[in-house]
Order: C-alpha cells, then structure tokens, then sequence
C-alpha cells in the first residue's frame, strides 16, 4: 500500500495505512475482539483453576489473571501493529492473544510447581523467540509442515481431556459428572456447532462466544452462575508486577523453550496468511523476523505483568483474510478495547462467572479445530513410508508415555518433568529429531533443495 495513504483524512479500512471513519472502524474492530476474547481467557482460567485447587492461589487470583490475559493480548497487538524502532513488531495485520498452544504444558507446569514457575519459564521464553526472530531464516527447514503439524495435532489431542473434566463439572467439584453439567455443556456445543453452521457474519465468526452466552443463561436458570465475586472486585485496578512471584525451573524452561520455537513456527503462519489474504502478498523475512522478535519481547513483558503465554490468533488472521480488513487503526482499536478491558476487575470477575461446563461445551469444537489444522499441516507434504513413521511415532511416544507416568517411576525427576508430563514436549522433539536423522525420499529431497534455493 502506498505510504500516501497516511494523507487521507479518511483512510479506507482496506488501507493498511491512515485513520479510517471511526463509525466503520468500531464494529469491524469488536468483529475481532469477539472473535478471540474467549480464546484468550480461557487458558488463564484452566491454569487458575488448577492452581486454586492446589491452594497456591486464591480463587480471587483468577480475576487478576484474567485481566493480565487482557492487557497482555492489548499490549503485544500494538506492538505488532505499530512496531518499536522497526525492529520490535511486524506491522502486519495482526491480532496476538494468550495461546492454547502452550496449555497443555502450562497445565503441567502448574500442578507440578505452581504459577511463578510458569512466568520464570515465559520469560526465558520470549528472550528465545528474539534469538529465533534473529535467525528464523536459518531455523526454518528444522519445521517443516511435518513437524508442525505433528505438534499442533498433539497439542489438540493433548487438551481433549480438559474439555471432557470440564464437561463434566471439573475434577475434584461437588457435582462433577452430574447429569446438570453435562447438560449445560451438550447444550453449548450445540448452540456452538449451531451458530458455526447454520448461521453467517458475526453469528459464525463469534460462535464460540455466541454458543457460550446461550450456555451461560441455560447455566443461570439452573442455578449455577454466582455473583458474588462480581460485587466484591474493583472497577478499576492497575496492573501488579510479579504479583504470583517469579522462580526458574530448568525442566520447565526446557519444555516452555522448546514451545516457543515451535510456536514462532506458527507466527509465521498466522501473519502469512492474514499478509496473503489482506495485502495480496507474501510478508517479508524482516517483516516475519520483526514479528517474532515482537512477540519474544511482548511474552516477556506478560511474565511481569502476570499474562500467560502470547501469540497470533489465527481465527483473526482468517477474519482479515475473509473480509480484506486491513487498516492498522482498525486492528488497534481492538488491541485498545483489550487494553481497556484489562483495567476493569468488574469485567474481568464477571468472566469467572461462567460455569466450567459451559467452558467445556465451548472449548472441546476449539480443540477439535486445532487438532484437525494439525492434520491439514501434516497432509500438506506427501504421506510417505517415512512422513507416516514420523508422525505415528512422535504422537504414539508424545501421548502414550505421558498417559501412564508411571512407567518413567525410576527416572530421576528432571527427566520425569522434561519428558513425563507434557506430550507436546516429547513428541516434538521425537519429529524433530527423526525429521533430522531419517533418509529423504527422492522426490521429497529434491523439493527440499528447490526450497531453500
């Protein structure tokens, strides 16, 4: 787009440049922040649900997390919107939140360590993904389609229990597996499939948020929704530095290390698509490198802050490529909207309103979703003998080693919290590795080669 766009006095939305109509700008900009605010919060209510129950934070704390998921997934939008010194951020059209990418290993970290450990690891973390934004280039044959989607594929595999404990009530609650829970949460996916489906625009784009709501009310009229909380949290409230503390755990750096690599992967991905589909064009390596090094430096400002981990969201990429809304104001009044959220304690207590089964209801079509975006990743490159020993082998290690901790009982502890709790970590490096060492096909070698010539 040309840079004379910045003249206009009304900049069209489909200008990456300029400052459009405000009247236009907002609804499209709530487009986005619908589209991903469950997404963004629901990863820190999980983690705080894990952590309640082990009694290393008040129930009170998940509010504050909610709201650091807020300020964080506001923050680091910006940033790629509107990069520092043209090195920290893309500039591309791009909307960051907190990432499921990273939940099944938080769950992980969490109920073996607790939260502070989780931030220790974040922001070692993103000091990683400034070093891959560095060097993508040279980094980016290690991650094939193959080997992403062998992980993003684990990743959805991984988080179907979740959904499942939380359909039913969530462990450890009074009424969980009830016949109440898990009518709340057939009713929600339901409603979820329903509006996904059947319906267009704004219905379809937010039918998760949609298809939570109708949960929701079902779940109030039963009974279930508490208040309380609501009325005793602030209206306004500052972000908190190290609030939950901050400790470094070498077992989960490795295992948080090894998913932000992997990750910056999916970055790229994400801004490609939103770039190929808005811009009608293919980003730029400087583009990408910035991008990645933006996130590294967002996810370290969200361990401080108490944000969990960041990225792109690609269901925001799709909106961007779906309608050719491109204009940076568009998308930063949806990272401003976030910010403004992340302020009001009273908003973010009335999201800890929302009954796990609801949670669940919604959640398990979005773990679906990233297992089967796994699956189209891998099928992109031919299934050959080799292709369909790398995936069954890494996914048959990552999922059935962590599925029965007791067989790695006599290991010492730091290679049990590397490899024995998180399925992710296990089968990326097994991909990974066999990628690596396993002899190419002809045909795929020479389609290697053209690649990186």
């Amino acid at each position: 787009m040309s840079k004379s766009n910045n003249n206009k006095s009304k900049a069209s939305v489909f200008d990456l440049y300029g400052v459009p109509d405000m009247k236009q700008a907002f609804p499209l900009a709530m487009q986005h922040v619908v589209a991903m605010i469950v997404g963004c919060i629901t990863p820190a209510i999980v983690v705080a649900a894990i952590a309640v129950s082990q009694g290393t934070i008040k129930p009170s704390d998940t509010v504050i997390l909610i709201q650091a998921a807020l300020l964080s997934a506001g923050l680091a939008t910006i940033i790629q919107l509107f990069p520092i010194g043209k090195v920290i951020g893309s500039g591309l059209p791009a909307i960051m939140g907190v990432s499921f990418a990273y939940l099944a290993t938080l769950q992980s970290i969490v109920s073996q360590f607790n939260i502070a450990t989780v931030f220790g690891a974040q922001l070692v973390g993103g000091v990683i993904s400034i070093v891959v934004g560095l060097f993508v280039k040279r980094l980016k044959p290690l991650f094939p389609p193959l080997v992403t989607g062998t992980v993003i594929l684990t990743i959805g595999l991984s988080l179907y229990p979740t959904a499942a404990n939380y359909m039913a009530g969530g462990a450890g609650s009074a009424d969980y597996g009830s016949m109440k829970n898990w009518a709340v949460a057939v009713i929600t996916l339901i409603a979820v499939t329903y509006f996904s489906h059947f319906c267009k625009g704004t219905l379809k784009l937010a039918s998760i948020l949609f298809g939570m709501i109708v949960g929701y009310v079902v779940a109030f009229f039963m009974g279930m929704v508490n208040f309380s909380e609501v009325g005793a949290a602030a209206w306004v409230q500052m972000p908190r530095p190290f609030y939950f503390g901050i400790k470094f755990e070498a077992s989960a750096i490795i295992s948080m290390a090894l998913l932000f690599i992997i990750n910056s992967i999916q970055v790229i991905g994400d801004m490609s698509a939103a770039t190929v589909g808005g811009l009608d064009r293919d980003p730029s390596d400087k583009e990408l490198s910035s991008g990645i090094i933006g996130t590294g430096v967002a996810n370290m400002i969200g361990s401080i802050i108490g944000g969990l981990p960041i990225s792109t969201f690609g269901q925001n990429a799709g909106i961007v490529a779906t309608t050719k809304v491109v204009n940076r104001c568009v998308l930063g009044l949806a990272g401003g909207i976030l910010l403004v959220a992340g302020f009001l304690p009273k908003f973010s207590s009335l999201l800890t309103t929302i009954p796990l089964c609801v949670l669940g209801g919604a959640t398990a079509s979005v773990f679906a979703s990233i297992t089967m975006t796994g699956i189209k990743l891998i099928t992109k490159q031919k299934m050959s003998y080799r292709n369909n020993f790398i995936v069954g082998l890494a996914v048959a290690l990552g999922m059935g080693i962590t599925s029965v901790p007791e067989a790695l009982a006599l290991f010492p502890p730091s290679i049990i919290a590397i490899f024995g709790k998180s399925p992710v970590v296990l089968a990326s490096l097994v991909a990974i590795l066999l990628n690596v060492i396993l002899p190419k096909d002809k045909e795929e070698a020479e389609q290697t080669s053209t690649a990186h010539n």
